[in-house]
């Protein structure tokens, strides 16, 4: 209730339930029971405002480092030592046998996925129980983690022992700090948080060449000391400037469960399909890492490429409105993964490497906007990010830990007189052909698609009956038209968030055209859109929630986001601003 009515209160979002001004505070000489004098809300500063469309950043503008970026920058670099394919080029070469190997990344993957399930499902039973756990304890199983693996320096008779130990403890933290700084990208503004995604992402890759250059038996002394304390202080300082109040953080989930299976549903595809392009980067590498120096190699390779993924996204954004689906790029990059994986049999290692590092710059990419996609999810919908991430990190590396036990194991094993290197080509096939399917809409997509005019038709051989109200009402569903009378369900909704905004087979009539164009000329998401549209069309408040299937305190915290980029007060002042875009 405290939450509810401080929502309402707030600045702009409350002028659209009430019709007026803000309530403004008197002034420091203003007696406390005068009437204030009401002002106009403060206008942007010139270059912060986006009437007419401002000038696009440049590449050099979006990787700027920043104090949130650089941060981020330092714990992906740290993670492509532990994380990135169970190889840790930090140490020896002499520690790092296919045991110690194995040994590591199966306690690193078990305990990394077992913590984001659990921060999943505690986020929806206990919202506020898992970000106080990793805020206070992230920060000290990582620390020992590294520990464990420079002790073994000093005892290389327990490296096993030693190597499994710090795995889990690596493991543990690095879901422990990927989820806070999903918190801290998801808690800002969309556009600052994509930038300083993508610059840390950039700077990973210098920041590893960097790391590359210390002498090798410093390194894991220094990554532990040093380097760790860095960017747990960045997370940390970054954090504390994000606001608690929105709706994604007070959000209580069981109260809106239809909200989070929601989620659930939209975003399984994608979860699956980045996991599959991990389990094949996980397969891969395997393969190619049997060799420590060779696996070193990889790595540096995979961060060139991981780099160049970066720069092409922030070009494109430089030029132009993006609009990013992981399973539409799964679809587009699918030819060339299966291609690849078939042909490496028939090549040899060279090829092996350089495609186990293309792959995985792939899947880095792919982690990339899975960050992007649950940041925006926890945004549009109110969701609580650790939730978000969770159950994506719980499917993803998962599936990439699979891939990389099971490539170690297949590459060991001849079975039933097939080349081990023929198996693990079969088995990644198998995994992306599947996957294609099952995110092109698998079997219900195939059955129970719309006819078309060139499909081979049996006409029924039975005598003709006049059709039910309920089948045609079915049918006119399924060309997706409203039934004759025009009435509308919220169960029927739930699965469309917007009537027209995101749907471009549906008709386009003026208010869409009118929302679309402001979209373009102010720079809203299509979130954003979509409440507009919403709102031109006379919905309440709880009909937009329940159209976006989202709780009504992300419609009002959307409404002042909108309210602030459109430079109005009111809803007259919204409506007479998308009068205007009807004259062009």
């Amino acid at each position: 209730m405290e939450n509810e009515t401080r929502h309402v209160r707030d600045g702009a979002a409350s002028l659209y339930f009430c019709g007026c001004r803000a309530p403004t505070r008197p002034g420091r000489g203003t007696p406390s029971g005068a009437a204030a004098r009401p002002t106009r809300a403060r206008r942007a500063p010139r270059g912060a405002r986006t009437r007419g469309g401002p000038l696009p950043l440049g590449v050099f503008r979006i990787l700027a480092p920043t104090r949130a970026s650089t941060g981020y920058a330092l714990y992906l670099a740290i993670n492509a030592a532990s994380v990135w394919g169970g190889v840790f080029p930090f140490l020896p070469t002499s520690l790092q046998s296919p045991t110690v190997t194995l040994w590591f990344f199966a306690a690193q993957m078990t305990a990394a996925c077992v913590a984001f399930a659990l921060t999943a499902l505690g986020s929806y039973r206990l919202p506020g129980s898992p970000r106080a756990f990793w805020v206070r304890s992230a920060g000290l199983p990582y620390v020992l983690g590294w520990a464990a693996l420079a002790a073994a320096l000093l005892r290389p008779d327990e490296a096993v022992a030693l190597a499994a130990t710090g795995g889990a403890l690596i493991g543990l933290g690095s879901a422990g700090f990927a989820l806070l700084w999903q918190r801290l990208f998801a808690g800002r503004d969309a556009e600052a948080a994509n930038r300083d995604l993508l610059a840390g992402t950039a700077w990973a890759s210098a920041f590893y060449y960097a790391l590359c250059l210390i002498p090798q038996p410093a390194r894991a002394l220094i990554v532990p000391a040093a380097v760790v304390p860095l960017f747990i202080l960045a997370v940390l300082l970054n954090a504390r400037e994000v606001p608690r109040d929105q709706p994604m953080f007070a959000d209580q989930p069981r109260d809106n469960a239809r909200v989070y299976r929601q989620v659930l549903r939209d975003h399984w595809r994608s979860a699956l399909c980045v996991g599959t392009v991990g389990l094949s980067a996980g397969v891969m590498r395997a393969v190619a890492v049997a060799d420590p120096e060779v696996g070193s190699l990889v790595n540096l390779l995979s961060m060139a490429g991981v780099l160049v993924i970066t720069i092409l996204i922030a070009w494109l954004w430089s030029a132009q409105t993006l609009s990013l689906s992981i399973v539409s790029g799964y679809q587009v990059v699918f030819p060339f993964l299966i291609t690849s994986v078939l042909a490496l049999p028939l090549l040899g290692d060279g090829y092996a490497r350089w495609l186990a590092a293309v792959i995985y710059a792939v899947y880095s990419g792919a982690l990339l906007l899975t960050v992007m996609q649950c940041a925006q999810t926890s945004r549009d919908r109110g969701v609580n990010p650790a939730f978000a991430y969770g159950y994506f990190g719980a499917i993803v590396f998962t599936l990439h830990g699979v891939g990389f036990l099971g490539g170690s194991l297949a590459g060991a094993v001849e079975a039933a007189g097939v080349a081990p290197r023929a198996t693990v080509a079969l088995v990644a096939a198998w995994a992306l052909g599947l996957m294609h399917f099952v995110g092109s809409g698998g079997f219900s997509r195939a059955l129970r698609r719309p006819e078309d005019p060139h499909d081979i038709e049996l006409v029924a051989l039975g005598p003709p009956h006049p059709a039910s109200s309920s089948d045609a009402d079915a049918a006119a569903e399924d060309a997706g038209t409203a039934p004759a009378d025009g009435r509308t369900t919220g169960a029927a909704d739930a699965g469309r968030p917007c009537p027209h905004a995101c749907d471009e087979a549906a008709p386009i009539d003026r208010a869409t055209l009118q929302a679309q164009r402001l979209r373009g000329r102010y720079r809203l998401s299509a979130r954003e859109t979509e409440v507009v549209e919403l709102i031109a069309r006379g919905h309440s408040v709880a009909r937009i929630a329940e159209t976006l299937v989202v709780t009504e305190n992300t419609v009002r915290t959307h409404v002042k986001r909108i309210y602030a980029k459109l430079d109005v007060h009111k809803k007259q002042e919204l409506v007479d601003l998308l009068e205007s875009m009807a004259e062009g």
